[in-house]
C-alpha cells in the first residue's frame, strides 16, 4: 500500500507524582489533538509518572498486555479512532528492581500492535545535578518500527537521539518518533539541533513529544515539541507547558527531498543485513 498523508501530533505534558491525574490530563490533550484532526498522537516519555523518588516508577510497572495505564492507552485509541504511542510507561523487567521504559503502540481499533524498550540509558552529572537510568531501569534490545498509514515509524526515546546509528537501522522511516523528558540543562543545548540532525540525515518527518516545565518534584524538563520535515525544517513547535503540536506527514515531500538529494543511496558505509531492525547482537 502506497504511503498517505496523514495529521499527526505530539503531546507535551508536566506529568507529576499522581498516575490518575496524569492520565486525566493526557486524555485532555489527546482529545484536543484529535479536536485538530490528528491520525497519530505521541504521548511523551514517563507521561503517566514523574516522582522525586524514581522507585516510584517501579511500584507502578505493569505485566506487557495488561494494567490501567495499558488499558487507559487502548480505550483512548479507540474512543479517538487514531493511532496512539504511548510515550513511556514502566513495565516488569527481568528483576524487581528494575523496570523496562517502554513505548507502546496502539491501532485505532486499541489493539497494541508494537512495543519498544528504550535501549540507551540517560546518565549525566553536573554540579548537583545527577541522574542515572541503570539504577532503575533494565535496556532493551531490540530496534523496532511499524507500519502506519503515512508508512514506517521508526520508535525511539529521549536519550537514543544522541546515537544516530540506532536510526541508520530502521532502514528508511518516513516518521521518527522521539517521546522525551529531557532535562532543561541538556535540553537547551542539544535538543532541537540532534532532532533536526536526525530528520536530515535520514531524509524523514521527526516528531517529538516533550515534558515541558517544572514539575512538582522539582524537576526541570525542556519541553520544545516539535514537528520537523525531511529538511531539517521546523514545521509546528511548542515551547514550554502543556498542550499540543499538530502537523502534517506529506509523502510526496519525504520523495522529493530524497529525490533531489538522494544521499541514502550515496551511502558509502553501509550496515550488514545484520543490523536490520531487529535484536541487537550479544
Amino acid at each position: 500500500m502506497m504511503p498517505s498523508a496523514m495529521r499527526v501530533a505530539a503531546v507535551q505534558m508536566i506529568s507529576g507524582p499522581d498516575v490518575a491525574v496524569n492520565l486525566t490530563e493526557a486524555a485532555r490533550l489527546i482529545a484536543e489533538a484529535a479536536a485538530q484532526g490528528a491520525q497519530l498522537v505521541l504521548l511523551p516519555e514517563y507521561f503517566p509518572l514523574i516522582h522525586a523518588d524514581e522507585q516510584a516508577k517501579i511500584g507502578i510497572r505493569e505485566n506487557f498486555g495488561e494494567g490501567p495505564i495499558q488499558r487507559f492507552l487502548a480505550a483512548e485509541a479507540r474512543r479517538h479512532g487514531l493511532w496512539l504511542i504511548g510515550g513511556t510507561l514502566p513495565l516488569q523487567a527481568a528483576d524487581a528492581e528494575h523496570v523496562l521504559n517502554s513505548s507502546l503502540v496502539f491501532d485505532p481499533q486499541g489493539a497494541c500492535v508494537a512495543r519498544y524498550d528504550k535501549i540507551h540509558l540517560f546518565g549525566f552529572t553536573r554540579g548537583a545535578e545527577h541522574y542515572d537510568e541503570s539504577r532503575t531501569i533494565e535496556a532493551g534490545r531490540e530496534i523496532v518500527s511499524f507500519e502506519a498509514p503515512c508508512g514506517r515509524v521508526g520508535l525511539s526515546v529521549c536519550y537514543d537521539l544522541r546515537f544516530p546509528e540506532l536510526y541508520r537501522r530502521m532502514g528508511s522511516p518516513n516518521l521518527i518518533v522521539v517521546p522525551a523528558a529531557f532535562t532543561e540543562t541538556t535540553g537547551r543545548a542539544h535538543w532541537e539541533i540532534l532532532l533536526r540532525a536526525r530528520a536530515i540525515e535520514n531524509q524523514c518527518y521527526v516528531l517529538a513529544s516533550g515534558q515541558g516545565g517544572e514539575h512538582p518534584s522539582g524537576r526541570r524538563t525542556f519541553g520544545h515539541s516539535m514537528l520537523i520535515d525531511p529538511w531539517g525544517e521546523i514545521v509546528s513547535a511548542l515551547a514550554s507547558g502543556p498542550g499540543v503540536v499538530v502537523g502534517e506527514i506529506d509523502p510526496k515531500r519525504i520523495a522529493a527531498v530524497r529525490e533531489s538529494l538522494p544521499a541514502l543511496q550515496h551511502r558509502i558505509f553501509k550496515e550488514s543485513a545484520s543490523t536490520e531492525p531487529g535484536t541487537l547482537p550479544a
